[in-house]
């Protein structure tokens, strides 16, 4: 898929925030118009706190200079506020203002925090923690799916791999398709309580996607066809294998992920010594001059 297209289509699911655009006067940011501007705004203000630049227990900036940075009314700011406030990042307070709350009450599955959380600048222990979550979920929720073989899941599960197939080499929605994936096995357990964690597969799908796999265009090989053994062990009705087989596919999917923080973490380590020996240059450079 075409990284202009594809941006596109996140931007319409929610998860990632649409672009604001500079306005011509200095320190201003203009929301995009949209009939559902608060929320654009409250993905631009929850992405802030989640990358730090509002830490938890710090006021954010009064509601005119917020305005006046965004170059919205006061009813878009409060309208945004309200929603941060409903994921629990912010608590307003008359005549103190708005904090930030410590970082142990955010609803961390809420899908946009958990979205903010990979688009800023994703931990190794951040990423550990999440794949924990889904080694403990969607195994069971694969052995759950092969128990029952319902015919109306496996048919869901199968159109899904054959999207994922089909678009392997790009053309296509690959994340969609993988997500759907996903999301029929959570489904088939029946449990409305694991199928809920639907939106925090779909942002570790995302992650794990900008991070390893040439942002969405493809998919390898292997993980395809892991994807597709473990499609056949909920076909042909075996839970166990249906575990084991997801377990191995987020094993070596956490594994990728790790090793594409490592190789991003080398590189922002060589940019920081290039600009610090060009700029110790330059200062020896002048020094002599």
């Amino acid at each position: 898929m075409a990284p202009r297209k594809r941006t596109a289509n996140l931007a319409r699911t929610g998860v990632l925030p649409r672009r604001l655009e500079a306005d011509a006067t200095p320190n201003r940011e203009r929301m995009p118009f949209s009939r559902n501007m608060h929320s654009s705004l409250a993905h631009q203000i929850g992405r802030d706190i989640v990358g730090g630049v509002y830490p938890p227990g710090t006021l954010l900036p009064n509601e005119v200079d917020m305005c006046t940075r965004f170059a919205v009314s006061r009813t878009t700011l409060r309208e945004a506020y309200s929603v941060l406030n409903a994921k629990a990042l912010i608590t307003a307070r008359p005549k103190v203002g708005t904090r930030v709350r410590p970082k142990s009450d955010w609803n961390m599955l809420d899908p946009d925090v958990l979205a903010w959380h990979l688009q800023t600048v994703p931990t190794r222990d951040f990423i550990a923690d999440l794949y924990t979550l889904r080694q403990i979920v969607e195994p069971a929720a694969a052995a759950l799916a092969a128990t029952a073989r319902k015919r109306q899941t496996i048919e869901r599960i199968a159109a899904a791999y054959a999207d994922m197939e089909r678009f392997k080499d790009g053309g296509g929605d690959l994340v969609d398709a993988d997500l759907r994936f996903h999301l029929a096995i959570l489904e088939a357990t029946g449990n409305y309580f694991i199928g809920a964690l639907g939106g925090l597969i779909h942002a570790a799908l995302l992650g794990a996607f900008e991070l390893s796999w040439e942002g969405a265009a493809r998919i390898p090989d292997v993980p395809l066809r892991q994807h597709y053994e473990v499609y056949e062990a909920i076909r042909d009705g075996n839970p166990e294998q249906a575990h084991e087989r997801m377990s191995v596919l987020l094993r070596d999917s956490i594994r990728d992920v790790r090793e594409s923080l490592r190789k991003r973490d080398a590189a922002m380590a060589r940019s920081t010594r290039r600009a610090r020996s060009t700029a110790g240059k330059r200062h020896r450079s002048s020094a002599a001059s």
